[in-house]
């Protein structure tokens, strides 16, 4: 009898173990938000918020966030330019400050460039005037630096860091469209330059806009063969603008992950 109801009793003996030693242990550590999924994917009208645009021509948009880095965007800058290539910049107006140089270059030589906000906070923790204050120090350091003002954002951090209501409230009062993505290379995470190219060419679709950051060594390594394993493909690279122009054949889409 005795040994039948140690039996029994020591797998809940040990259950208790095991959940005492979970509860005891470090939580494990929550993926940056940056890149993670959302939840559900907000309705809202196209003119508020894009990841891709849906065009007949085979158009992709390459996007680099966080610069200007005083090495790296101008290393890019010139692969951009022997390849022919024109992309959308998402600078931080702090960024713009330190180098107003590489920033008017950038607009020099045919880009574009986005509001990324001034510090790269989290604009959904911030109240609607801190948010203001964000995109005008931005705003007006981009103008400052290059004489022209930009005409679409980016949330740092992505869609889970910007509000339905905020990306509404914002596009009413600057005009700004969110511009959100539907390629993700981790390039922010893998510092390998061959795994980079591979997850944007492998997600490249007409209409897709590209995710990347020119503050990190191993993404500029990785443009050379993502442009050329692209243009091989027959895609033809443009501006976000310029993509989110073609609204004859443009379906809004707001299912980006972030």
């Amino acid at each position: 009898m005795f040994y039948r109801a140690l039996t029994l009793l020591l797998p809940l003996l040990m259950a208790g173990t095991l959940l005492a030693e979970e509860a005891l242990s470090p939580p494990t550590s929550r993926p940056n938000p940056h890149y993670e999924p959302l939840p559900f994917a907000p309705s809202l009208p196209d003119k508020f918020s894009w990841s891709s645009g849906k065009t007949e021509k085979k158009l992709i948009a390459l996007t680099f966030d966080d610069g200007p880095h005083p090495q790296h965007t101008p290393a890019l800058l010139d692969i951009l330019k022997q390849y022919n290539v024109k992309a959308t910049f998402f600078t931080v107006g702090k960024n713009v400050d330190r180098y107003p140089e590489i920033a008017a270059r950038i607009i020099a030589e045919g880009h574009e460039i986005g509001n990324h906000s001034y510090s790269h906070g989290d604009l959904s923790k911030m109240s609607d005037s801190e948010i203001r204050t964000e995109l005008d120090r931005s705003k007006d350091a981009i103008r400052r630096a290059t004489g022209v003002e930009p005409k679409i954002m980016r949330p740092p951090y992505g869609g889970l860091a910007l509000f339905p209501f905020q990306r509404s409230w914002i596009y009413t009062e600057y005009q700004y469209p969110t511009i959100l993505w539907s390629v993700d290379p981790f390039d922010w995470r893998d510092r390998n330059s061959a795994l980079i190219s591979q997850r944007l060419v492998a997600g490249a679709h007409t209409g897709a806009i590209l995710l990347a950051h020119d503050i990190h060594a191993s993404t500029i390594a990785a443009i050379p063969d993502t442009i050329y394993q692209l243009q091989s493909k027959g895609y033809t690279f443009t501006t976000v603008s310029q993509m989110i122009a073609q609204k004859k054949n443009q379906k809004p889409n707001n299912d980006s992950q972030d």
